[in-house]
């Protein structure tokens, strides 16, 4: 964690959105991963095609690019970025679990770590509009911030 002071609040101790006027634009990527716990049964279904609403992962795919570039509009204090990439993959345990990985890029004066994230959860949540008929067990979980690159704050990579 770093002591940085809180940058979100004017002297009024009020909301603000942070001025990156004068900030250099940057290339900047992040990446993101979550995943979802399901009956093996609908795992099983999504691999074969078989879910009566359509092709969930690449509905699912769509959403999340959708999230990315929307973002924005769902978080209060978010820029709106100009992405210049977005892409979702995905791999399963071959059990129960789907695990979604994000990855954003722009060229910049900030960074879209939060459009990762709101890729992946919206990725997510798709999968479990889409198969909740058969699954409302279903769990998202373990969604978090992958690798950032770019900009003053420099590269992270999450270390469990």
């Amino acid at each position: 964690m770093s002591n940085d002071t809180l940058t979100h609040f004017n002297a009024q101790h009020r909301a603000k959105m942070v001025d990156v006027t004068d900030k250099q634009t940057t290339s900047r990527k992040a990446s993101a991963t979550g995943q979802i716990t399901m009956h093996p049964a609908t795992l099983a279904r999504i691999k074969e095609g078989k879910v009566k609403k359509g092709d969930v992962l690449a509905v699912a795919q769509v959403a999340g690019i959708m999230a990315a570039k929307k973002t924005s509009e769902l978080i209060p204090m978010c820029h709106l970025i100009p992405l210049t990439g977005v892409d979702l993959s995905f791999s399963d345990n071959r059990t129960d679990t789907i695990t979604v990985t994000s990855t954003v890029k722009t060229k910049h004066v900030t960074g879209v770590e939060i459009e990762a994230l709101t890729a992946v959860q919206i990725c997510l949540l798709t999968i479990y509009d889409m198969c909740k008929a058969m699954d409302r067990g279903m769990v998202i979980s373990d969604v978090h911030l992958l690798e950032k690159e770019g900009g003053k704050s420099g590269h992270f990579v999450f270390q469990p």
